[in-house]
């Protein structure tokens, strides 16, 4: 496998932190952008399955490792058989806060391996407990966090933050990039850019940049890069209601 080879061995701390944003995000797409092909991967009728994510935002749904002990920690073991006996989001809750668990393992099995010093791995942390947890991010959590902590200032300079997707010219509606639209008033670039400034995208987990193009779910009202949902600027015009891939996704299960 791809993250267990050998030869792949970040060995600083930026390297480390590197490895784990790429295993982060890949493991994200799987339980966002990619949740209906992650949910057919992972059958109950099969053997214990696991899910992986790769440096290079990548993800698997595999067995486990057959060498023991293996090259590196493994994720948890047989997340298939609870799929069809939870609700679809728990039961991508229960696989996000095991995936969260799995990542900070392999970063520290790094960390360990390669000698870090306590400077070195309170620096790892504190750079991993920078970025939502994928429980937070799959959950919708991150997001209501970054509402409580600008609520306040919002309200003074905003009717409602639900109003946030209109603010935009007419031609795009819901959607937004500040550098896109040449704004008659220049404060709503700045009014803008404030309130996005800790919005996380909804599929990766990044924060909000101003250059570029975002796009409101009108279901859940999450925001998404127009890459991660592969959406661009000029389809999005055409849009009436947007959907993200885990709200066009939801229906009752068999």
């Amino acid at each position: 496998m791809e993250g267990g080879s050998p030869q792949y061995n970040p060995r600083s701390v930026e390297e480390v932190f590197r490895d784990f944003k790429g295993r982060r995000a890949g493991m994200i797409k799987a339980l966002t952008t990619d949740v209906e092909e992650f949910y057919q991967q992972c059958d109950p009728e099969k053997e214990n399955l696991c899910l992986y994510g790769f440096p290079n935002e990548q993800w698997e749904v595999n067995l486990p490792a057959e060498e023991v002990p293996p090259e590196l920690p493994e994720p948890a073991l047989g997340i298939n058989f609870a799929r069809d006996g939870m609700q679809e989001k728990d039961w991508l809750s229960l696989v996000a806060f095991h995936s969260d668990a799995w990542l900070l393992s392999v970063a520290f099995y790094f960390g360990a391996r390669f000698g870090f010093d306590k400077t070195d791995r309170k620096r790892l942390f504190n750079m991993i407990n920078e970025l939502p947890t994928i429980f937070e991010v799959v959950t919708g959590a991150a997001k209501k966090q970054v509402k409580e902590k600008s609520s306040v200032s919002n309200h003074s300079s905003n009717k409602s933050k639900s109003n946030s997707k209109m603010r935009v010219s007419e031609p795009q509606g819901k959607f937004s990039k500040a550098s896109q639209a040449k704004d008659e008033d220049e404060g709503m670039d700045e009014e803008e850019e404030d309130e996005h400034g800790e919005t996380l995208c909804g599929a990766c987990g990044e924060n909000y940049a101003s250059d570029e193009f975002w796009i409101c779910c009108d279901i859940c009202e999450k925001w998404f890069h127009g890459k991660c949902v592969k959406i661009t600027p000029a389809r999005a015009e055409h849009i009436k209601q947007y959907k993200c891939p885990s709200c066009s996704n939801k229906r009752v299960r068999p």
